[in-house]
């Protein structure tokens, strides 16, 4: 019988494999492994590179535990900002929809927040749908591209849209963390030319599928700010910026007159 190291081991050996936070990371993958054999191989694969949240199999995100499984994108914590400003602006029974919604971290995190939502989510990468279906009722889980996967009759109906797109720019993708490049779709992070490839899309149709009134929220860089509120303003929006300095988050939202 295999005999399972002590926590002090498991930490040195991802320590050496440079973890920062070498113990806090044992206690979790401890927690997350059934057997011995199990534990070794987990180990292992973070050791090797991979997100501790595909190795463990969940992220913590605005006081959940969402199931996050291989090559699906790891949602941050600075993006909790989204949320906050979404749920500031959601009314108990809202009709609310997370875009581009990969695990469905925001969606769910919304839906803890705010009572009696009417939640739907998408994404265009089959495995990220398939997670998303274990952290949301799966029967409002579609697949597609942007509002193409979405039911018809949630057209004017939206009040707030949560549209997390992938905003790093083509070139940059190499400079990412090898955690984020080698082990998130590609679909999840690259934004195009100057990163606002996708969110153009989405500010160009929000408002067709706004209720008057709704809201649609993003998360881009600093830098990209300005850009990002004159596509929401192209596409009919009044926007506005929305900052956290303690994460160093940057939304943008934009409101359906």
């Amino acid at each position: 019988m295999t005999e399972t190291p002590a926590p002090e081991e498991i930490a040195a050996r991802l320590r050496r494999a440079g973890c920062v936070f070498a113990e806090d990371e044992a206690q979790l993958i401890i927690s997350a492994a059934a057997t011995p054999g199990e534990l070794d191989a987990m180990v292992t694969r973070r050791a090797n590179g991979e997100p501790l949240e595909h190795v463990v199999g969940f992220a913590e995100f605005h006081g959940l535990r969402i199931t996050v499984e291989r090559g699906v994108f790891v949602p941050r914590r600075r993006t909790e900002a989204l949320i906050r400003e979404a749920a500031a602006l959601a009314r108990p029974g809202a009709v609310a929809v997370d875009l581009c919604c990969g695990s469905g971290a925001l969606g769910a995190a919304l839906a803890a927040a705010v009572d009696g939502l009417e939640l739907h989510a998408a994404d265009i990468d089959p495995a990220a749908v398939a997670c998303a279906r274990r952290n949301l009722p799966g029967e409002r889980v579609h697949e597609g591209d942007l509002f193409d996967a979405l039911p018809g009759s949630l057209r004017g109906r939206v009040d707030v849209l949560l549209a997390n797109v992938p905003y790093v720019p083509s070139e940059e993708i190499g400079l990412l963390p090898s955690e984020a490049r080698d082990h998130e779709a590609l679909v999840a992070l690259d934004g195009g030319a100057d990163g606002l490839g996708v969110l153009r899309r989405v500010g160009a149709e929000a408002a067709a599928w706004l209720s008057p009134g709704g809201h649609l929220l993003s998360e881009v860089s600093e830098r990209q700010a300005e850009a990002a509120l004159s596509a929401f303003a192209a596409g009919g929006l009044e926007p506005r910026i929305a900052t956290d300095e303690d994460w160093n988050a940057t939304v943008i939202i934009g409101r359906r007159p």
